[in-house]
């Protein structure tokens, strides 16, 4: 006979979270997921209460679950978290806000972009904003909105104080199809500023745009791991068919990130042998985080070939009739690898 879960108080929980002393247990941090009014309300009145370092943790821990987990929802912590006093609290807030999609946090963002006096959210905005910019290119926001989100973002790349900040802004807005866009790439790739320049190549595996080819396969061969890894992910992104040689040579570069970024686009561009080599290196893989994304890529490579297949049929106008989809049965959903990990430059 099964039995429930035990429900943990709620009044409880906001006692744990305010006592230093008490570990913060994972039933506790899932207790805070999808709060009703009255819940949060409490918890609201109590945050103040609760020791800055106690709130960074709080906030760490559940931005993390919220990644592994697309269940569990902290946006509501989320939106009241980002008014703390405490700019690294702040900045976990905005991190886990950026996973949602309520237009009503454009505003939010663009205020903390623009007024915060701390480096550290002013750029967290930045990135978060850039969903935004890339919802608007889908048509999915009103072109007035996604105009006023561009501006701010052109305005602090062109005026603002902090070359972090300015950075994230050229990540954030290379989704854009604004024309003011590649000369900026331009510029950043030109700088022979390493942050600079990754900041460009990120923004290029956005642009979905293939006049960048040359610049990526370049970078491929850098020596420097950041910008070795941001090229690779930006070969994937704009799926460059000359980089597999490279690429599968950085499937087994020594620096953790560059390797994960060249096997997850060798699954995105496909091409004769990507299979193999990506079967290979999970046949030789100790590591259960490398197991995990290799099993990853082997099934978005899967997906991809099928799907390039699937274009291949011509279907009449009254729909697929008996065409055989089994083909597509059983591909798991294709992880996100960390877009925008930060790598120690050398």
């Amino acid at each position: 006979m099964s039995t429930q879960p035990e429900v943990i108080p709620f009044e409880l929980l906001v006692d744990a979270l305010s006592n230093e002393e008490v570990d913060l247990y994972r039933r506790y941090l899932y207790r805070l997921s999808d709060l009703d009014d009255k819940e949060l309300a409490l918890l609201e009145e109590a945050w103040g209460t609760i020791p800055v370092m106690r709130r960074q943790t709080v906030l760490a821990d559940l931005l993390k679950l919220g990644e592994d987990n697309l269940l569990l929802s902290y946006e509501a912590i989320g939106r009241f978290a980002i008014t703390d006093e405490d700019p690294h609290v702040r900045t976990l807030a905005v991190q886990i806000l950026r996973g949602f999609e309520s237009v009503d946090l454009i505003p939010k963002f663009i205020n903390l972009l623009e007024k915060d006096p701390n480096e550290g959210v002013r750029s967290a905005s930045a990135s978060a904003l850039g969903r935004f910019v890339y919802l608007g290119e889908l048509d999915e926001i009103s072109q007035t909105t996604l105009q006023r989100i561009e501006d701010c973002l052109l305005n602090v790349i062109h005026h603002g104080e902090s070359d972090l900040v300015k950075c994230r802004s050229l990540e954030a807005i290379g989704y854009s199809s604004r024309p003011e866009v590649p000369p900026l790439i331009e510029s950043a790739l030109a700088s022979g500023d390493k942050e600079w320049i990754k900041a460009a190549l990120f923004a290029i595996g956005r642009s979905i745009d293939k006049r960048w080819k040359d610049d990526v396969l370049h970078f491929l061969n850098n020596r420097n791991p950041a910008l070795r890894a941001e090229a690779a992910r930006a070969a994937g992104e704009l799926e460059i068919s000359a980089a597999l040689p490279q690429l599968i040579e950085l499937s087994e570069d020594s620096n953790d990130n560059v390797r994960n970024a060249a096997i997850w686009s060798l699954s995105q561009i496909s091409g004769e042998g990507v299979r193999e080599v990506l079967e290979e290196l999970w046949e030789l893989a100790e590591e259960e985080a490398d197991i995990d994304l290799l099993e990853a890529a082997i099934d978005n490579l899967e997906f991809n070939q099928n799907a390039e297949l699937f274009t291949l049929f011509e279907f009449p106008e009254n729909g697929l009739g008996d065409f055989d989809l089994d083909m597509l049965d059983d591909v798991d959903e294709f992880q996100d690898i960390g877009d925008n990990e930060e790598d120690n430059l050398d």
